[in-house]
Parts: structure tokens; sequence; C-alpha cells
């Protein structure tokens, strides 16, 4: 038996009255309690340092087979910048990964074995100093190559992760790896498609060996991000050529889509959304000519001050979940689920709410083989505090 919890949307038994305990019950996806649970979310660790601040594993990628999970995540120092985003700019952005070999409850961190181009940073350009930034020092013909071995998207071994220097009139590349992120070949180069800048991050459609759909974010015309578009390549990575914009330019922004392709392939893609005011949210857009044409189906998904970026992936019952940091109070993680494509969605869900910040999120989310979904994000307990990179696994009862 289910009851609510005030405003936080929490289910729990009766005579538990304390929010702490209620991260320990069930809490219900709703609105219907018995389609759509999640028992008893573990947290766990993944990289944490005293002084530094870790970050943004949506930027960079979370790969899974079987047990065995890989993260990449950037690796800097802790500093005071106002509400989001508390790190020193003096201070370079270096790649790092982690990887478990039990499904996500321990890891082992690892170097990232990659080129990075043109400085220490990858893909942070914007939270360093001119002189830290990769971007000055990048010339394309010369430091990002085109690709010679095609991709197989289809091999379960062999993963790509796209990077860039910054946010604004950025250069982008992607990297290869082809036995579990243990070696990194690149970096690649997209090409610019005629476009004022390219801002990626990892957002792949597999569409068969050789093919498959790059979900890009684009300068907008007055230099400043960002316009979601979609690419795509037949000859596995070594040409891409561009399909079409997800929506209109705005005054605010579109970026960081996260994507899937539903089994009768249309695609479905998760925006993170910004206006002219400080709030955040999430709109959903599908495709059904492989990103050719888009129309939005679903949002808004509120995240609060300064906006997250979503996570979405299909369960095997093909339902969606969507993953996302929240960044108000109380600042922490949450889920909501869709069971008819992304058109409406359930009641938001708190997986965590014990953050001591807005500085947090950047979801990264994959399935387990039991069906449970494993999140990594950035995270931080108290507004002082180093900032870490952390998991959560959580499991939605079947229908």
């Amino acid at each position: 038996m289910a009851y609510h919890l005030d405003e936080y949307d929490l289910f729990l038994p009766v005579g538990l009255h304390f929010l702490e305990e209620a991260e320990q019950m069930i809490l219900d996806l709703g609105p219907d309690p018995s389609r759509c649970v999640i028992a008893r979310p573990q947290h766990v660790e993944v990289y944490r340092k005293a002084g530094e601040f870790a970050g943004w594993p949506a930027n960079y990628g979370l790969w899974i087979w079987d047990d065995e999970v890989v993260v990449v995540f950037a690796q800097g120092l802790l500093g005071r910048e106002g509400k989001i985003h508390a790190r020193d700019r003096d201070h370079p952005f270096r790649p790092l990964q982690a990887r478990s070999h039990d499904g996500g409850m321990t890891w082992a961190v690892e170097p990232f074995l990659g080129q990075v181009p043109g400085a220490e940073t990858l893909s942070a350009d914007e939270h360093v100093v001119e002189g830290l930034r990769a971007g000055r020092n990048i010339i394309p013909g010369r430091d990002l190559q085109p690709l010679t071995i095609p991709i197989d998207f289809l091999d379960l071994d062999t993963i790509v992760m796209a990077a860039r220097t910054g946010i604004s009139r950025a250069v982008s590349w992607f990297y290869v790896s082809r036995d579990r992120a243990r070696t990194w070949q690149g970096p690649y180069a997209f090409g610019d498609f005629g476009l004022p800048g390219i801002s990626a991050r990892t957002d792949i459609i597999p569409v068969s060996a050789n093919e498959a759909l790059f979900m890009l974010t684009s300068s907008k015309s007055d230099g400043n991000e960002g316009r979601i578009f979609c690419a795509r390549t037949t000859d596995g990575g070594r040409t891409f050529s561009f399909q079409g914009f997800l929506m209109e330019e705005t005054k605010g922004y579109a970026i960081m889509p996260s994507s899937v392709r539903l089994p009768e392939g249309r695609i479905v893609s998760a925006a993170r959304r910004m206006g002219t005011g400080e709030e955040g949210w999430i709109d959903i857009f599908m495709s059904d000519d492989l990103g050719i044409t888009w129309r939005q189906v679903g949002g808004p998904v509120p995240t609060g001050f300064g906006g997250n970026p979503g996570a979405l992936q299909i369960l095997p019952d093909g339902r969606l979940a969507l993953i996302y940091g929240y960044r108000d109070k109380l600042y922490g993680i949450r889920l909501r689920m869709s069971d008819d494509g992304g058109r409406t969605w359930s009641r938001e869900t708190v997986v965590r709410r014990d953050g001591g910040s807005p500085d947090l999120g950047y979801p990264r989310v994959v399935v387990k083989p039991d069906g449970s979904l494993l999140c990594v994000y950035y995270f931080n307990e108290k507004e002082d505090g180093e900032r870490f990179i952390a998991a959560s696994v959580v499991m939605p009862k079947s229908r």
C-alpha cells in the first residue's frame, strides 16, 4: 500500500514521516503505483577527492557490457564562482575514466588514453581561462584527421565518444575505441557542415553496421549556443552529411540532446532548453525520417536554476526513462517514465535530494542486464564541498 507524502511526490507506508527514511522505502513513479515503482535506490561514489571538481559525465559518455561499465568525465580543482560551477578556472579540466566490473557498485579510476588536441582540457574550454583552452591551438586539418577504418556501429565492443573545444563557435571531433575504452583512436574530424561552430557531446543512434545518426549542437547565427541538428554517416564515420535541425533558433538555447531509436524506427530526443530567464527545462522531439524533420511532442520537464540535460533510455519492456539533474531545492537527481514513446510522462520521482547546491547533475544512464537503471552524474553534498562523480541504481517495477 502507498500513501502520498506532501509536495515531494514520494510514496511510503504509513508510520514513516521523515523524508530521509523515504529514500530507503518504495518511491512511486505515479500516477499508477501498480505499474511504475522504484525500490530502494542504491547510491555509490565513483570518484571523489577533497578539493577537486569532477564533473559532467553528460559531456562524455557511459557504456555497459553485461556487468562491465565505463564512464568518462572531467577532473579539475574546486574554486568559487556563483551558484553553479564552483571550479578553479586557472587549472585544466583533464579527462578521466572509471571502470566497474560489478554493474556499477565499485569503481576503479583509469587514465583516458585518447589524444587531447590543443591543450590538456577536453570538452571544457568554457570552464578555464583563455591560456588553458584547446580551441586557440587546434588547426582541424593538422590536428583532426579523417577516419580511415570504418566504424561498425553494431559491434558491441566498439564505442564512439564525441568531444569539443567549448560552447560558442567551437570545433568538435570524435574518438573510437574497439576494446571497451582500453584504448582510444582519434581525434577524428566531423567537418563543420557550413555552420558557425559545432559543440559535440556524445549522442549517437546506430541504424546499421556502417550507418548512424549523430545528434550535435551548432552555434546560432549570432555565434552563441545553441541549436541542435542531426548528422548522418553511411560509411562508418568516414564522412557525414547534414540531416536537419531539431527546431528553429530561439532567444535562449536548445542543446545537449539525448536520443533513442524506437523499434519502429522513430527517433525520440530529449533536448535541454533555456529561455531568457533563470529556469531550464527539457522538451521531447520526434523524427520519423532519420532526423530530417522533427516535431515537438512532449515537455516541458522542469530542471530548475540554470537547467540540466536529460539522459534518455529504453527499458526492456519498451518504456522510456528520463533521468535529469534538478537544480532547485531539493537539489538532486530525478526521474520520469513514459509508456507512449515520450508523448506523456509520469509524475516526477526523486532519486536523491541531498545535494548541497545546484552544482550537480549532467547524468548518463544505461540499462543493466536485470532491467535496472544505472545513472552516473556529478554531485555535491554541501555548497563549499568537492564536486564528485556518483552513481545510483534504481529498479523500475515491471508492468
